[in-house]
């Protein structure tokens, strides 16, 4: 109940965004989890050509994250939103009828420009109207975002049951639903001014910003070391248990964390000192999350039981709820202090360029982790991948408790202009 009382307060635009984002997870974990089983087994297609397919898609979201800033600070929020969602309703749907290459490349460029606009936009969007409320609001889209994550992949499966293009036209058809319920619901807010210059003259006014670089290269373990949620953590549970299923008790571990203390994390941090100390806190949560599987690698699955595997799967598990903490933890605050970096016309580039840097920083960081494993799992000792995950999440707090030390971290930023209807 205290988590609806809270949504009531915020304005109807920050609203009507929660849901978008439920909506969002839901139709986009539904068909893309399982687009790669369908290329193989539906369609034939090599493992390279697969590779290829999800590549692109990801490379038009991380790569063009700019782009849908920029978008947000020139044009609006609300129409650069509104313009993904239409995208990706597009992009699915031809998903569901692309039997051959071009068609499929076709679909994921769609799918992944469209997150590309909507992604920063919507972030851009929360941060200019939630007033002073910036790091609950980015609470609660975290909260509606996991929710969307686990709804999404148990409809996925239900709709496998029937065909792959049933799964896709439905996850097409909730971002129809979302792009006019956006049309018809979503606030028109008054653009913050604008003196003018070039695109490129406000990219290089944003990455000229090295306080800001330097915070967003030091988010490297946060960004890495989320995606072990599907990653590391659910390979670690399927070892220690012989089971496949075991995979789903991390994502459900690391759901019902953010569903139930997320907001109340938030809540009580905020009152309670600065952003950047529970900034610093969060990541060196993060790292000490992968001591206990790491103390416990290297012990495989067996027929001994049910008792006996849970009991081997619960450092794992261990793991995924401290990861999941250190999330909620630090999160929302560095979503606050992003916008704080810069002047309000370019709120939408900041969020964008931020995902670019700090994405690719991640991929980085995910090919290590890869590299660990693949070593470790071969002759090497298989607590590698697990200590290079705490290493990474140790680096990151450090580097934020540097920044924090020199005084590079601002102040929270405050809208300059108010919501209009």
């Amino acid at each position: 109940m205290n988590t609806w009382h809270e949504i009531r307060r915020f304005p109807l635009a920050v609203q009507v965004l929660l849901v978008n984002q439920f909506g969002v997870n839901v139709g986009f974990y539904l068909l893309i989890p399982y687009l790669a089983t369908h290329l193989t087994e539906n369609l034939g297609m090599s493992a390279a050509v697969v590779g290829a397919v999800l590549g692109v898609r990801t490379l038009s979201q991380q790569g063009l994250f700019v782009v849908g800033g920029s978008a947000a600070d020139r044009l609006g929020a609300r129409g650069v939103i509104i313009a993904g969602c239409a995208l990706r309703t597009l992009g699915f749907g031809l998903f569901a009828f692309g039997d051959d290459l071009v068609v499929l490349l076709a679909a994921s460029v769609l799918s992944g420009f469209a997150g590309a606009l909507f992604n920063p936009a919507v972030r851009a969007y929360i941060a200019q109207e939630a007033d002073g409320r910036k790091a609950e609001a980015f609470a609660l889209f975290n909260v509606f975002a996991a929710a969307g994550a686990l709804v999404g992949p148990l409809l996925g499966s239900a709709l496998l049951l029937v065909d792959f293009r049933t799964s896709a036209l439905t996850a097409a058809g909730i971002f129809a639903v979302l792009t006019v319920a956006q049309v018809l619901v979503l606030p028109a807010r008054t653009k913050e001014p604008y003196d003018g210059g070039s695109v490129p003259a406000d990219w290089r006014e944003v990455l000229g910003n090295r306080p800001f670089l330097a915070f967003a290269l030091a988010m490297v373990g946060l960004f890495t070391l989320e995606s072990q949620l599907y990653l590391l953590l659910p390979d670690g549970a399927r070892q220690a248990t012989g089971w496949d299923g075991a995979a789903g008790l991390v994502l459900l571990v690391g759901t019902l964390a953010h569903l139930t203390l997320q907001l109340r994390v938030t809540r009580a941090l905020k009152r309670r000192g600065q952003r950047g100390r529970w900034i610093v806190t969060g990541l060196g949560l993060t790292a000490v999350a992968f001591v206990p599987p790491a103390l416990t690698a290297g012990g495989s699955g067996g027929p001994d039981g049910v008792v006996d595997g849970l009991l081997r799967v619960l450092p794992v598990l261990a793991g995924a709820l401290l990861l999941s903490l250190g999330v909620m933890v630090a999160q929302p605050f560095v979503m606050e202090l992003i916008p704080a970096y810069g002047r309000p016309g370019l709120t939408g580039t900041y969020f964008g360029v931020f995902y670019v840097v700090s994405g690719v920083a991640a991929a980085v960081g995910n090919t290590v982790v890869g590299w660990a494993m693949d070593t470790g799992g071969r002759a090497g000792p298989a607590w590698l991948p697990w200590v290079c995950c705490a290493l990474f999440g140790l680096v990151s707090a450090l580097g934020v408790a540097w920044l924090r030390r020199l005084g590079s971290l601002p102040a929270p930023s405050e809208p300059a202009v108010p919501a209009t209807v």
